[in-house]
């Protein structure tokens, strides 16, 4: 591969971009740094203007500005649309203003926009494969620049139609950047009639390619799904960054699939060994391939994004590819890490693999989520054993009961017994934010000998709490500079508490749980998820008058709130945060 980074005329278009400013304050810019680095002019009233070279900032002048440069440079940009933004013909510019209640303009970005050729080509595999693409990042790092390069080389062998909503890929002006190659262009006269001129598009101008810029409303996604439909190839980009909190967006998630809550037939719930109501993918995915942008030269790809989405719901490691252009501008490819799917409510699904341990169905734990408003009751497997992790793997709701972290080998609930995989011998654990009370009556169930250890310096492991874990506290990192196991928990619950010291003697575990034990572990993670600030309510499974006393008893305890709501048998109990008045 050539040079990536070859830029076209963009010495020539910087160039057009200084004649707006005044002549002072253009020459600072030019004296200010490498012209080819500059991305953004930064002009408020009341501040210093501002010239910013990547990560570097650079004042333009030695006084604040005023509403009098701000109005000489506006008029020499022309009329700003609807959506504050204004162009330059024929160049990749893009000038927003910041106006105040009165609508006057009392601020400037001017972004600096650039042809750069080459930035495609480390998804050149994929273009040409006629997939469609949804490209996902942050702002500014690259998405437009490779739909531009996107749409130059397919439309070299293929009719290719560009929507551009803000005339960033193909530059302002009746006639087009010469950037985007031999693609036609469509202006969208608000941004509110986007999905309209891409239905435009497919209808009028008879496309095999069609790009998009910010797909960001619901009907924009549908508006994708219909060209989809016809057979026309699209690459795109979307609001978001990972495939994560893509999906977790109501909005548009349907351009991946979607999941929704699907009840299963006693035979197929048994065949799959989960609870009746389970997730399933909605639909098939309006695109074909996913790339994260994790970095100008590094992405993340899912060629797939049906299977990824069947993963990650299903709870089954589906690990991406890792793409990465190295210092000869040759693509590296590596396994990227698994993605954790996660909710209002905390983790839905995890990033672990069957192969992280031997799945032990004795005994099944449940764990309470809600999505959309709907309480979602699923089972996680306990006694399951992690091996070691570079980083934490979250919890599978379908299979993990519990996780090691980085300094928990397999292997080290073993270390030092005196009877091998028995676990009879005594071992001192060192609780970090999980309840002595509910560790004993564990221990007691199991029937181990695991005594608290008061200072982690004389602990043969250390069990905590997934929030804890996250938040890297001293003891942990303390714990992990000695080579002492840490056992991570998903909820400070007796079966969760049980299977972690399973895992650690290695023992099965032997005793199924109570409908006693089951109410009090659900009502356990339902405060937790309430007290995070996740979720302002929960409904608990229904349960008999004792069950729901014990209930209460808890939740006041904490100092939430409980409703018992139905008739009987079906008879259940709804959390609520109190409300206090600083609320």
């Amino acid at each position: 591969m050539s040079q990536i980074f070859e830029n076209q005329n963009n010495s020539e278009d910087t160039g057009r971009l200084l004649k707006i400013l005044p002549s002072d304050l253009a020459a600072r810019v030019e004296s200010s740094g490498d012209l080819s680095a500059l991305t953004e002019i930064v002009l408020d009233v009341g501040r210093e203007p501002l010239a910013r070279f990547g990560d570097r900032e650079a004042p333009l002048a030695d006084t604040e500005a005023d509403y009098d440069l701000i109005d000489r440079i506006s008029a020499n940009v022309g009329e700003f649309d609807l959506d504050n933004r204004a162009g330059m013909i024929r160049t990749l510019h893009r000038i927003s203003a910041i106006r105040n209640r009165k609508g006057r303009i009392i601020g400037l970005t001017i972004r600096i926009g650039r042809a750069i050729f080459g930035t495609a080509e480390i998804l050149r595999d994929l273009i040409d494969a006629n997939r469609s693409i949804l490209i996902l990042g942050k702002p500014g790092i690259g998405k437009t620049t490779i739909l531009r390069e996107a749409a130059r080389i397919l439309s070299e062998r293929k009719r290719v139609v560009i929507v551009d909503t803000s005339n960033e890929i193909g530059g302002d002006g009746d006639i087009p950047h010469p950037a985007i190659g031999r693609s036609r262009r469509l202006q969208v006269a608000k941004p509110a009639l986007q999905h309209e001129v891409m239905i435009e598009a497919v209808e009028n101008h008879n496309p095999e390619v069609i790009v998009i810029d910010e797909i960001g409303r619901e009907i924009e996604a549908q508006a994708a799904r219909t060209i989809a439909e016809r057979g026309v190839q699209l690459i795109g980009t979307a609001h978001g960054q990972t495939i994560n909190n893509l999906l977790m967006n109501p909005t548009l998630s349907d351009l991946i699939g979607g999941i929704e809550s699907v009840t299963l037939s006693d035979e197929e719930a048994k065949r799959r060994g989960t609870q009746k109501t389970v997730l399933e993918r909605r639909s098939p995915p309006t695109f074909n391939t996913l790339v994260e942008i994790v970095a100008r030269n590094h992405m993340v790809v899912y060629e797939d994004i049906a299977a990824a989405v069947d993963a990650l719901v299903r709870g089954v490691a589906l690990q991406p590819e890792a793409r990465q252009l190295d210092e000869r501008g040759q693509i590296v490819r590596s396994k990227a890490a698994a993605p954790v799917l996660e909710s209002r409510s905390g983790v839905l699904q995890p990033g672990g693999s069957e192969k992280n341990g031997a799945v032990n169905r004795n005994t099944v734990n449940r764990n309470i989520y809600q999505i959309s408003g709907h309480t979602r009751r699923d089972r996680a497997w306990d006694g399951a054993r992690s091996s070691r992790f570079t980083d934490p793997i979250l919890l599978s709701p379908e299979r993990d009961g519990f996780q090691c972290g980085p300094g928990a080998p397999a292997e080290a609930a073993a270390a030092g017994s005196e009877n091998g995989r028995n676990g009879r011998r005594a071992r001192k654990i060192f609780l970090h934010g999980v309840a002595r009370n509910r560790f004993q009556r564990a221990s007691e169930r199991l029937g181990v000998r695991a005594l608290i250890a008061n200072r982690i310096e004389e602990a043969d492991a250390l069990m905590t709490l997934r929030p804890y874990y996250r938040d890297r506290q001293s003891v942990i990192v303390d714990a992990e500079e000695r080579g002492v196991p840490v056992y991570v928990l998903r909820s400070n619950t007796i079966n969760q508490i049980e299977s972690g010291l399973s895992s650690l003697f290695e023992v099965p575990i032997r005793k199924r749980e109570t409908n006693r034990d089951r109410a009090e572990d659900e009502t356990v993670q339902a405060i937790e998820t309430i007290l995070a600030g996740t979720m302002d309510w929960i409904d608990l499974p229904p349960a008999d008058a004792q069950l729901r006393a014990l209930e209460h008893e808890l939740i006041e305890k904490h100092g939430l709130f409980a409703q018992s709501i139905g008739k009987e048998p079906k008879r259940f109990i709804r959390v609520y945060r109190l409300e206090t008045e600083e609320e």
